[in-house]
């Protein structure tokens, strides 16, 4: 027993040097992006009282490891190995020496060596610890409306009739959900989002992007006719030719009256072909 408690104190003393010596060390051999950032992240880790920050730190460490740093992988191992801003998981940290190992950091392996009957368990990727993206931050009328101006443009459409579909499909909630599946600003279905290049429907540039391109083929296909192309953004254009004008769906002749008083016109002129 005796032996055992002296053998796991020498274990970590041995680890306490080796982080040090890591942290305090410059990465003189990585290229200046990923030395800035394990710069900062060191930074955060290392800095006294309040201003430390391992969240930051993370994320920083992940954004040199998505740039090719595998010695990035030791510094998230030993973030989870002393339960600095996540919880303590020696398995998990193990996975990260692992990874670490494979890129042939000197660190990561001493780590290994030092539990040789650890099992490592498969880390997860970075991405839980990506800063925050559109998807995730409330978005402000103002800032949509840029977005439409820009997206518009691109499209040839008036961004007052993409203002006005929003404005219908879910009265500027990004984070809009219908029974029937239709998501975001301009309410995309799954195939709908498919079938334009929406890969992140919820980002609501995106789903902007991917609603605008829909009334861009719309208005191609049905000449510029905004009942049709309005009526068949709301039910479908199979459903317009099926009935050969406005389906008689009470939900879509309401939709369709609603951004016409809205938007005032009838008509909007045929939009050129575009690439994307």
């Amino acid at each position: 027993m005796a032996a055992n408690l002296s053998n796991r104190w020498r274990q970590g003393l041995v680890v306490a040097a080796l982080n040090a010596a890591v942290l305090a060390s410059p990465a003189a051999a990585q290229p200046q992006t990923t030395q800035s950032l394990l710069k900062s992240a060191k930074r955060y880790e290392l800095a006294p009282g309040a201003r430390r920050d391992y969240k930051k730190a993370l994320r920083l460490y992940c954004q040199a490891l998505k740039k090719g740093d595998g010695a990035a992988n030791y510094h998230i191992g030993m973030l989870y190995y002393f339960g600095r801003g996540v919880k303590r998981d020696y398995a998990l940290a193990m996975g990260w020496f692992k990874r670490g190992a494979r890129k042939n950091d000197h660190y990561a392996k001493i780590m290994l060596k030092l539990h040789p009957t650890m099992k490592p368990k498969e880390p997860a990727s970075c991405r839980q610890f990506d800063p925050p993206s559109r998807r995730h931050r409330s978005v402000k009328r103002k800032q949509i409306e840029s977005w439409v101006r820009q997206i518009a443009k691109h499209y040839t459409i008036d961004p007052q009739l993409v203002l006005a579909v929003i404005e219908a499909e879910s009265g500027f909630n990004a984070k809009a959900l219908s029974s029937r599946k239709a998501q975001g600003l301009m309410q995309l279905i799954p195939s709908t989002a498919k079938r334009f290049g929406i890969k992140d429907v919820w980002d609501p540039y995106q789903n902007i992007k991917g609603g605008t391109a829909y009334l861009h083929w719309l208005l191609r296909h049905f000449n510029g006719d905004l009942k049709l192309v309005l009526a068949a953004y709301n039910a479908g254009e199979n459903a317009v030719h099926r009935y050969n004008g406005i389906p008689p769906y009470k939900e879509t002749q309401h939709y369709v009256e609603r951004i016409i008083a809205t938007y005032r016109k009838t008509q909007h002129p045929i939009p050129p072909a575009t690439g994307t």
